[in-house]
């Protein structure tokens, strides 16, 4: 029985991976800062709560780090652990950095100390690429990050990358587009649209504020993607990988397609406040995961139309 460790098991994709790897005969550890006092409520939402070994770890602190190493030994060890706003970066760009960047530097560190052949994947950003126009992306694409968020991400991957040439660690990077669920917190801009469509058209609520809606974006259906981070690890070499759709979309599409699905029109419900606006923001993200396609074999079946579907169908039904 193959044993993975997920750092951060509590958020979207620690729980999505967690199942998944429980569905495939894992012994799945899970770490959170306390787990005493986490409720995981995503856990007990997908039914495995009491399936998984939840663990309290501190990624800033390397003693924390080491010890869960050594006392789980395990095969894989997935980092989707940190901060993961880009806004709330701005206003928190320490704790961003040092949970992110600190957090991954520990964990390469500690599996170098045990000189075990763990496998390693770490939690990317398409954020890092910073405003390139209307081009794709792809694992060539030089970065430039445009948040303290996307400063930390691209921190942890040239720390990936480093650890894997270096010391020959088996670690990769996935460079992960938006992609959204019904377990995505409600603080996201996904979650704040799909939750006034539904309450605008409950009479729960007269109108939506948000800030820039002509951003373009990529998003993805999140349990594919932790697919994705699975495949990576499975591989005979290890590697970094793009993982997106190929489609993106307007943020005022996401909002159109959300409020349509209730017949209504959403310029009537929707207000963008520049007061809302970001320090700086993304104009447009596009994604190539043509090298996804090719050497593991993933490709995204669901596009921003079906996303908002089951988003908006998961919140009917309950």
């Amino acid at each position: 029985m193959k044993k993975a460790l997920i750092c951060g098991v509590s958020g979207q994709d620690g729980a999505y991976l967690a199942k998944l790897l429980l569905d495939k005969g894992y012994q799945v550890c899970g770490t959170s800062r306390d787990a005493q006092v986490s409720n995981f409520t995503n856990l007990k939402i997908l039914g495995i709560k009491e399936k998984i070994q939840l663990e309290s770890v501190s990624l800033n602190d390397f003693r924390s780090v080491i010890s869960i190493l050594k006392k789980f030994n395990p095969d894989e060890v997935y980092n989707l652990a940190g901060q993961t706003s880009v806004g709330l970066s701005f206003e928190q760009p320490v704790e961003t950095l040092e949970s992110v960047a600190t957090g991954t530097l520990n964990l390469l560190e500690a599996i170098r100390f045990t000189e075990k052949p763990i496998k390693f994947y770490n939690a990317g950003s398409s954020e890092c690429f910073g405003d390139i126009g209307d081009q794709f992306a792809d694992e060539n694409t030089p970065f430039h990050p445009r948040s303290p968020y996307a400063v930390a991400k691209s921190a942890a991957f040239w720390e990936v990358a480093t650890y894997r040439e270096a010391y020959g660690i088996f670690a990769c990077s996935g460079i992960l587009f938006n992609h959204d669920s019904p377990l995505r917190p409600k603080r996201f801009v996904t979650q704040k649209i799909i939750n006034a469509a539904y309450n605008i058209a409950q009479k729960k609520q007269e109108q939506l504020v948000l800030g820039n809606i002509t951003v373009i974006r990529d998003w993805g259906w999140a349990p594919e993607y932790v697919e994705a981070m699975y495949l990576m690890l499975q591989q005979p070499e290890p590697d970094d990988y793009v993982i997106c759709t190929g489609h993106s979309y307007k943020l005022e599409d996401f909002i159109k397609e959300s409020f349509a699905y209730f017949g209504l029109n959403w310029q009537d419900y929707v207000i963008s406040d520049n007061a809302f606006f970001r320090p700086s923001d993304l104009a447009i993200s596009k994604g190539n995961p043509a090298k996804a396609k090719l050497k593991l074999g993933w490709e995204a079946k669901y596009k921003m139309p079906d996303i908002v579907t089951m988003m908006l169908e998961s919140l009917t039904i309950n």
